[in-house]
């Protein structure tokens, strides 16, 4: 039996098509690169890195998001072996890399004897799916928020990036995450419950396409918590985002946040996948 001839390439608009039938095979734990594929249409000033593809006889097998975050797509052994010798020949540094932990801990063997050890590797992350409204009363309180309450939101964004991710993110590029907080506003992406000026719970959309969206930084004041806030507020979220964005929700939660996966179920979300996230 002849050897498949491989070759990774950057991948140009001319390959969209495929690309898409490769991001389609499993549309939802492939959500982050497929918005940011329609997003940016692979062109390069919007993208902000590149999207690789790893061919085997000229056709499209696996591909990897090569940016701020690596994350791989459909990755094959031999794909990620490939992908992982581009990144360190391209002396690209990302913040993190994430998708299935079957792809992810793989390409982090081959890196880390250069790039280690991570600063916070969450090596068990249920990804967990919600295609339907929760059974759960959601707490009506739950809106989008308005461009004009940013001065308001922005703090509790700051507080639980910093506090999920272990770094502040106004050191270094303030002005970018206060953009990024801004466009999700604008977006419709942002949900909170603010009362008397102060937030009380709040999460955001973080990516999306006509399928699928993607839950980040849900945050519940830090004195209400264990209150029983956050499994009616995630219903209102997700109702709301089910009739706006797109029918399917997701996201993905350290295992070792037995509160937050705890909450998660009872709201509806069962997990389907398991990812993992070296952050770097």
């Amino acid at each position: 039996m002849l050897k498949a001839t491989t070759h990774v390439r950057p991948l140009t608009p001319a390959d969209l098509p495929e690309l898409h039938a490769l991001l389609d095979r499993d549309p939802l734990v492939n959500l982050f690169v497929r918005n940011r594929v329609d997003a940016t249409r692979l062109q390069a000033r919007w993208l902000g890195g590149q999207v690789w593809g790893y061919f085997e006889d000229g056709v499209l097998v696996s591909a990897c998001h090569a940016g701020a975050n690596v994350v791989p797509v459909q990755a094959k052994p031999k794909a990620l072996e490939l992908f992982a010798e581009q990144i360190m020949a391209d002396n690209i540094r990302p913040s993190s890399i994430v998708g299935p932990r079957d792809a992810v801990l793989p390409m982090w063997r081959l890196m880390e004897p250069r790039w280690g050890p991570a600063r916070s590797p969450r090596l068990d992350q249920p990804f967990m799916v919600l295609d339907r409204d929760s059974r759960v009363r959601p707490d009506e309180r739950v809106r989008p928020v308005l461009i004009d309450e940013f001065d308001t939101i922005y703090p509790a964004c700051v507080a639980m990036f910093t506090e999920e991710v272990g770094v502040d993110p106004e050191v270094g590029n303030r002005s970018g995450y206060r953009a990024r907080v801004a466009q999700l506003i604008s977006q419709g992406w942002s949900f909170a419950i603010i009362e008397d000026g102060d937030v009380v719970f709040k999460t955001e959309v973080g990516a999306a396409t006509t399928s699928a969206c993607q839950l980040q930084g849900v945050y519940v004041r830090p004195d209400l918590r264990g209150k029983g806030i956050a499994v009616p507020a995630l219903a209102a979220v997700v109702r709301l985002v089910r009739q706006t964005i797109a029918p399917v929700v997701t996201l993905y939660v350290n295992d070792h946040n037995t509160a937050a996966r705890r909450a998660y179920e009872r709201v509806g979300f069962r997990h389907t996948e398991t990812f993992a996230s070296i952050l770097l």
